[in-house]
């Protein structure tokens, strides 16, 4: 993780938090994670490889939880996923309301990373694909958000966005 996107999500959890509770999509940690940033809530981390800050094993977009969240976030993990827009959607699915989902993800022009080391080559089979600032929020509008407002900072190239339900 860079520090535009801890920037980021702290920016979005001081404008909409403070949360009850937060599940992160992707939140194995592979060079520094955010669960610091939302201070003492209950947090689960789902990533479907085992490693640190990891509390759940799953494809999250496959994952079936009873459980609801006051916030999802995902930081750097759309990317590397086929199914990132049905990770949206899930995350929608686990929503309270009002509930609210902080994405961040490598927008047009970051290099291809790997998201088993970050490094510059990707393992057979692994999928990479940079997400606009369009297509997450078209995204967020099949998944029935509320409102929504994304953004691409051609500084970082993140593209980043936060999604409510009311």
């Amino acid at each position: 993780m860079h520090n535009t996107v801890a920037v980021y999500v702290a920016r979005a959890v001081a404008d909409f938090g403070p949360f009850t509770s937060v599940c992160e999509i992707g939140s194995r940690d592979v060079n520094g994670g955010i669960r610091h940033l939302f201070g003492p809530v209950r947090y689960v981390g789902v990533d479907p490889v085992a490693g640190p800050d990891v509390d759940v094993v799953a494809d999250f977009a496959d994952w079936d939880t009873d459980e609801r969240f006051h916030c999802v976030v995902t930081t750097s993990a759309l990317e590397h996923t086929s199914r990132a827009r049905d990770l949206i959607v899930h995350a929608a699915d686990i929503l309270e309301r009002p509930g609210f989902l902080i994405v961040t993800c490598a927008g047009p022009g970051w290099p291809v990373h790997s998201m088993y080391d970050g490094g510059p080559v990707l393992r057979p089979g692994e999928h990479y694909e940079n997400v606009s600032a369009e297509t997450l929020e078209q995204w967020m509008v099949e998944a029935e958000f509320d409102g929504c407002r994304t953004q691409w900072d051609p500084a970082s190239t993140d593209t980043c966005g936060v999604a409510w339900l009311e």
